[in-house]
């Protein structure tokens, strides 16, 4: 049976009905036409449909709608773009590095690097292979993806300096 879930989005409120297994995803997709997050294996193995929960990566194909009221809940459509304000330092590393290739995955990886860009301000090849670990790329871009990262924390850094 369908039940109202309140929901906080990008900063924003928002309500919705459904049967409280639905994953976020299509929440996310379907009903709020948040495009970024993508359905990919719908067994949280690749990545692609990755959003920040409470700060932290979670495949949002994997994450009943019952878990989620109460938490922050961020997309990429919340990380940079138009809504945002802007690219966020990652965003514009990536389109830097020419690190996007399909875009299929991309939105994925960009919120797991986040993630660990906000715990870990330099971090070491070691803990980037690990915080991507549960994101799968097909094309090849696995180098450009890496100085990518290297390159936003660079940039965070400075930031935060000035």
């Amino acid at each position: 049976m369908a039940e109202t879930f309140k929901l906080r989005i990008n900063g924003r409120d928002y309500e919705a009905e459904a049967e409280p297994n639905t994953p976020l995803l299509y929440i996310l997709r379907n009903d709020l036409k948040l495009k970024g997050t993508r359905f990919g294996c719908g067994e949280a193995q690749c990545g692609a449909c990755n959003v920040l929960l409470d700060g932290h990566p979670v495949p949002s194909c994997d994450t009943p709608l019952w878990s989620v009221p109460g938490h922050e809940i961020t997309t990429i459509e919340g990380i940079g773009g138009p809504d945002a304000g802007g690219l966020h330092p990652v965003q514009q590393a990536f389109i830097d590095e020419q690190a996007i290739q399909c875009r299929y995955c991309i939105d994925g990886i960009i919120i797991s690097a986040v993630a660990l860009l906000r715990r870990e301000s330099d971090p070491s090849d070691a803990q980037i292979a690990a915080a991507l670990d549960r994101n799968l790329c097909r094309c090849g871009t696995n180098v450009r993806i890496l100085r990518a990262i290297r390159a936003a924390a660079r940039a965070m850094q400075r930031h935060t300096k000035t």
